[in-house]
C-alpha cells in the first residue's frame, strides 16, 4: 500500500498493491497499521457508507459534520470514476480554502483519506458510479454543515464543466466560504 500527501499533507492519496494472475487480482484496501505509520494515529473507523449514483455529473457535497461528531473519511470508488475533493475549512490553517482532489476510479483503485477539518465532496465522472467510504463518527444530522460546491473563492475544477453538474437544493444552496463562520480552528482538537 503506497500512501502519498497531497499539496495539503493532511489529505493522503492511497494506493493499494494489486496482486493478480491469470483468475484476477487481490487487493488489500485498508490497513490501519499502514495509516497509522502514516500519521493516522488515535483515531478508528467506525461505519461503512456505500452509495450508488446512476448518473455522470452528480455531486454530492460539500460536507462535513461539526465537532463533538467530526469525521475523518476514508474513500474508494469500486463502479465508475469520480473526481473526489477535499477543502480545508480550518480557520486559521496556512491552507485554509484552498482544495486538493484525485481522481478516484474501479480501475486506479485509489483511496482518499479526508482528515476533520475538511469540507468534502465528490462528482460522479461517468455514468454507474459506486462509493465505499468508512467514517470515524456517527452520522449526526444535528452537526451536519456544507460548503457551497461552486464557490468562486475556493475555484473546485470539478473534471465537468458546471453546466453539467447537478446537485440537490441543499448543496446548491450551502453557504459560502465567507459565510461559513468557524466551524473548525486550525490547532485545536475536534
Amino acid at each position: 500500500m503506497k500512501i502519498t500527501p497531497t499539496a495539503i499533507p493532511e489529505v493522503l492519496l492511497i494506493t493499494p498493491a494489486r496482486h493478480g494472475d491469470e483468475r484476477g487480482w487481490f487487493s488489500e484496501t485498508f490497513r490501519q497499521s499502514a495509516l497509522e505509520e502514516a500519521g493516522f494515529t488515535g483515531r478508528q473507523f467506525v461505519q461503512d457508507n456505500h452509495v450508488r449514483s446512476t448518473r455522470k455529473g452528480i455531486l454530492r457535497g460539500l460536507h462535513f459534520q461539526k465537532a463533538p461528531h467530526a469525521q475523518d473519511k476514508l474513500l474508494r470508488c469500486v463502479r465508475g470514476a469520480i473526481m473526489d475533493v477535499a477543502v480545508d475549512i480550518r480557520v486559521g490553517s496556512p491552507t485554509y480554502g484552498r482544495w486538493v482532489g484525485a481522481e478516484l476510479s474501479a480501475d486506479n483503485a485509489q483511496q482518499l483519506l479526508v482528515p476533520k477539518g475538511f469540507a468534502h465532496a465528490y462528482c460522479t465522472l461517468t455514468e454507474e458510479c459506486e462509493v465505499l467510504y468508512k467514517v470515524t463518527d456517527y452520522y449526526a444530522p444535528q452537526a451536519e454543515g456544507a460548503l457551497r460546491w461552486n464557490d468562486p473563492a475556493v475555484g473546485v475544477d470539478w473534471g465537468l464543466p458546471a453546466d453539467q453538474i447537478s446537485t440537490n437544493e441543499r448543496d446548491a444552496s450551502a453557504p459560502l466560504l465567507a459565510e461559513l463562520g468557524a466551524a473548525f480552528v486550525y490547532g485545536e482538537a475536534f
